[in-house]
């Protein structure tokens, strides 16, 4: 599947080659494969006739039953359900009562595994993206789990939705990866800190700061 479009830039505003669609194969993996592999390449959100674009620069794994931070620790829930369905599809939900996360769902069916997406590199709709983020400064309007979801407009009507084909949600690939990867333990849980499944691009001024 194929999303090839190049985005003119606006003011700000970086150009962005679309490329294929992410396809279920590259999600149905191990969920710390998936996380690291999902740097660089692009999340697409389209929302009426807006096409925001950002670089994928920040990313969280969570696992199974066995994982302490996960939704999945103590099973399946109408909330975590998402998380054992088929990879590629979002699992959106609302935390501390005021902001959604975004995870994209990765493992073989009835073993769950999602990926936060932590932070993006804005390139396109950068104008929408501030209308939704009044009086943030453009490295502030996607650097965070909270940040982005607000900046793109994803809320849990998007939950679930198949993210391996063209549609309201989407992940591209991004080409070259000539960036250098780091990763560390993960933060803004409590437990299962010690396992270092946050990935992040070295040096990339979008990144979160925890």
């Amino acid at each position: 599947m194929n999303a090839s479009r190049t985005s003119r830039p606006e003011e700000g505003e970086k150009s962005a080659t679309l490329g294929r669609v992410l396809p279920r194969s590259f999600y149905a993996k191990g969920t710390v494969h998936v996380a690291s592999s999902l740097l660089g390449n692009y999340l697409v959100r389209v929302k009426g006739r807006v096409r925001m674009i950002g670089r994928i620069v920040e990313v969280e794994a969570y696992k199974g039953t066995r994982d302490p931070a996960s939704h999945a620790f103590r099973g399946i829930t109408r909330r975590n359900a998402p998380m054992f369905a088929d990879a590629g599809h979002a699992y959106v939900y609302f935390t501390y009562g005021n902001h959604y996360c975004l995870n994209v769902t990765t493992e073989r069916k009835g073993t769950p595994g999602a990926v936060l997406v932590r932070a993006l590199e804005p390139l396109t709709g950068l104008r929408s993206m501030r209308e939704l983020r009044p009086g943030a400064t453009d490295v502030e309007l996607t650097n965070g789990p909270g940040k982005l979801t607000r900046a793109l407009g994803i809320d849990r009507a998007l939950n679930e939705v198949d993210m391996t084909t063209v549609g309201p949600l989407f992940i591209v690939d991004g080409g070259s990866r000539d960036f250098h990867v780091k990763r560390s333990g993960r933060v803004g849980v409590s437990s299962g800190t010690d396992r270092l499944w946050r990935f992040y691009v070295s040096n990339n001024p979008y990144v979160s700061r925890p």
